[in-house]
């Protein structure tokens, strides 16, 4: 083979399906085509990365991202971010200048190991065709291995513009699946874990993202019923456990405030006497700056990483894969006496279903409201309604992953992807994109808001061109909404970036040859969301909504409009 055919036959081994790409490097695309893997043409690079990333987080595999190197290969990088920090795995495979044009100010030269160092695992360049196979399937290793993440390959031009044909040795290994090699914590840990477990007066169980990533929704369902304990999720740990289930807390964090899905259940948290934490990072807002979680409880900290586990609460170390440790922890606990967690079992759900019920009657109000413009909460209450069990609801970062977060429930199969990682703007639209090429039987609705949905209205032509089918809710409120209430209430006073110019978001969609449907008053929603569900292609909702709308948000409490 040459080069281009032995990169695409690497890829196709590992059971890559697309290339999220905008052709380049093309020799590589092409010869990818030519044995089936199809490019996903995306309309600028970073939501090429987003579209990648909602991918591997519903299907396990790990996915491919190309760029032309320079101003292209930057734009890799927030997305690349997000990966590493919501511990996604994705291989991005970028053109580089050869070795004999290096440090010659070649046409858009730059130094692109420098470039991803701060935003990858693992960058490498592969200059010799000896060697693609090796760094083509390191770099999938680095990706899916361990706390997944980002692997970046650069491409020698020059290599890939060799024309001798070579023989290629055999290889059979597939590593485009993540976790890819599963290891399991200490089991004299894992004894020690299960005895605080079953003896602690008032434990919970703080599920993050690394339970989804694990795939070990089943095994955490498993504990909360063997154990009769009490589970709350992080945002990127929503769906770990069916919220409907008398044990399930619901998300909390820096969001518990007037409204909050949690609001009333504070004190299960806050006088916990152990908590298990699995696959979370306890970082800012999953903790509230740190504040929410008891200082004198005793914590017991599953996660593949072990740099995670202490980071910022001192526990017994379960370093392992979340699947096959809470599996052998269920092992272990069957076999202990559990009639202390039997008997408080009772009380733990009263006061969970007090908690919901109190923060139903909190809610009803914005949820039934009929003012225009619309209340968010009334957007996510008819959405509710229409939802099935088997929905992807994606969300962008900002106040649409909050509404989500706070106003839909986690039932059954259904599957929250929201870009918590580093929390960008424009990451909903193209991660709904994603995860429908991932998963093409299950619908997908993507809640975003105007702000963020201005970085990528472009994607309108990669969805209509593509036939992907996606339901986007634009919450357009003409307004930046987390930045103005955030800078109202610290300063007094807010910047003026914050409001924009009206859009009709449905006339673009319009525009792009898909579905577009304005709703200006609350009782066409549910309309608008039949129609929308029904569709064969894409259809943008674009709802305007109460600029004075917040989420719970702590902060935002002290204004006058909250």
């Amino acid at each position: 083979m040459k080069p281009p055919q032995r990169f695409a036959a690497s890829l196709k081994r590992h059971g890559v399906e697309y290339l999220f790409g905008q052709s380049n490097p093309p020799a590589i695309t092409l010869a990818a085509d030519d044995i089936g893997i199809s490019q996903i043409g995306y309309r600028q690079e970073n939501a090429g990365t987003y579209m990648a990333d909602a991918y591997a987080r519903v299907t396990g595999k790990v996915p491919v991202v190309t760029a032309q190197n320079g101003p292209a290969a930057t734009l890799l990088v927030a997305g690349l971010a997000e990966c590493l920090s919501a511990s996604t795995p994705i291989v991005a495979l970028v053109q580089d200048v050869g070795p004999n044009n290096q440090d010659r100010n070649a046409f858009q030269e730059l130094d692109q190991v420098e470039l991803f160092k701060g935003v990858s695992k693992w960058t490498k360049r592969v200059t010799s065709a000896d060697r693609i196979e090796d760094y083509v399937d390191m770099a999938f290793a680095a990706a899916a291995g361990g706390r997944p993440g980002p692997a970046v390959l650069l491409v020698s031009m020059e290599l890939l513009a060799e024309r001798d044909e070579k023989p290629v040795a055999p290889r059979k290994a597939c590593l485009g699946y993540y976790p890819l090699d599963r290891t399991q914590a200490d089991p004299a840990k894992l004894v020690a874990a299960a005895e605080l477990l079953a003896n602690a007066k008032a434990p919970i169980v703080y599920a993050g993202g690394g339970v989804m990533g694990s795939q070990a929704q089943q095994a955490l369902r498993e504990l909360q019923e063997l154990a009769h304990l009490p589970v709350a999720t992080s945002t990127m740990g929503k769906g770990s456990v069916d919220e409907t289930h008398p044990l399930s807390i619901g998300i909390i964090g820096y969001y518990m405030a007037t409204r909050g899905m949690t609001k009333f259940a504070k004190p299960l948290v806050q006088d916990a006497d152990v908590i298990l934490l699995i696959g979370n990072r306890t970082n800012q807002n999953g903790t509230d700056s740190w504040t929410l979680l008891p200082k004198n409880a005793t914590y017991i900290h599953i996660d593949i990483d072990p740099i995670e586990i202490g980071r910022n609460y001192e526990s017994l170390r379960l370093q392992g894969d979340a699947k096959l440790t809470l599996q052998a922890l269920n092992e272990i606990l069957a076999g202990q006496d559990l009639s202390i967690r039997q008997a408080a079992r009772e009380q733990v759900e009263s006061i969970i279903a007090a908690s919901k019920a109190a923060h139903q009657t909190e809610i009803i109000e914005v949820t039934q409201a009929i003012i225009n413009p619309i209340r968010p909460e009334r957007v996510m209450a008819e959405l509710e309604q229409q939802l099935s069990n088997n929905h992807i609801v994606v969300a962008d970062a900002s106040f649409s992953s909050i509404w989500i977060a706070n106003y839909l429930t986690a039932k059954a199969n259904r599957r929250f992807i929201t870009p918590r990682g580093q929390a960008g703007l424009g990451w909903g639209f193209p991660m709904g994109l994603g995860a429908k090429l991932g998963n093409p039987d299950r619908p997908v609705v993507c809640v975003v808001g105007d702000g963020g949905f201005a970085h990528v209205w472009s994607e309108l032509e990669t969805a209509k061109r593509h036939g992907i089918q996606v339901v986007v809710i634009v919450m357009n409120n003409a307004i930046l909404g987390y930045q103005k209430h955030a800078e109202d209430s610290g300063l007094g006073r807010h910047s003026n970036v914050c409001e924009f110019e009206p859009v009709d978001h449905a006339a673009i969609a319009e525009a792009c040859g898909l579905k577009g449907i304005r709703v200006e008053r609350a009782e066409y929603i549910a309309a608008a969301l039949a129609l929308a569900m029904s569709s064969d292609q894409s259809v943008v909702i674009d709802i305007l909504v109460d600029p004075d709308a917040m989420p719970p948000v702590k902060v935002f409490e002290r204004l006058p409009n909250y």
